[in-house]
């Protein structure tokens, strides 16, 4: 998951240039589903050990990763038990696990400019009416939005559990909603006046 949390380092994982990362990501992520197999599981997940480890991140830095879907993650083995069995279930959380797991990996040893320069490189092949500029402004909030969710989320969780009311779905998503819209409001204001969209500086 993206947690947008960068760690300091100068290993080689933190040296790679984003583009590659991100085509790396890419190509593991997919063929965990296009090879459903434990064999897959197993051999993509010792990639992304390796990969921690080269960077010099500690165990904390993974299931510090893995927190926020936590909960994501039980509902669906849940869903998976009752609809299948625990060998399935286990399969297909053991997959998310090594999906989110190697996604932090790109950003925690990713900063949010690079990895929005990678973007940029890799849309030099695009036709010059592509708005590059405005893609990776898009990508650079984006990615910083993700861990404000998880924070303004477990706000909200502590304010309604103190009410009894944690367990309450709409009492969770109605004031994030809200919460998001004004926060989206505000940044989309912040970027007119400062003329971003009409290309002066």
């Amino acid at each position: 998951m993206l947690t947008g949390r960068y760690v300091f380092g100068n290993s080689a994982i933190h040296r790679t240039r984003p583009i590659v990362k991100i085509v790396t990501l890419g190509i593991l992520c997919t063929s965990l589903f296009f090879i459903e197999s434990w064999v897959s599981i197993a051999i993509t997940g010792a990639v992304v050990i390796i990969g921690f480890t080269l960077a010099g991140l500690k165990a904390n830095h993974f299931f510090i990763s893995l927190y926020p879907a936590f909960w994501g993650l039980l509902v669906i083995f849940v869903v998976q038990v009752l609809m299948a069995n625990v060998l399935l279930a286990s399969f297909v959380i053991a997959r998310y696990i090594v999906l989110i797991s190697a996604a932090s990996l790109v950003t925690l040893t990713t900063k949010t400019s690079e990895f929005v320069g990678g973007i940029q490189s890799a849309l030099e092949w695009a036709p010059s009416w592509v708005p590059k500029e405005h893609i990776a402004l898009l990508i650079s909030i984006s990615l910083r939005f993700i861990p404000l969710v998880w924070i303004i989320l477990d706000e909200i969780r502590q304010a309604q559990k103190a009410r009894g009311l944690d367990r309450n779905l709409l009492a969770l998503l109605v004031p994030l909603t809200i919460r998001m819209l004004k926060t989206a409001n505000k940044v989309s204001q912040a970027i007119y006046a400062r003329s971003f969209c009409s290309g002066k500086t």
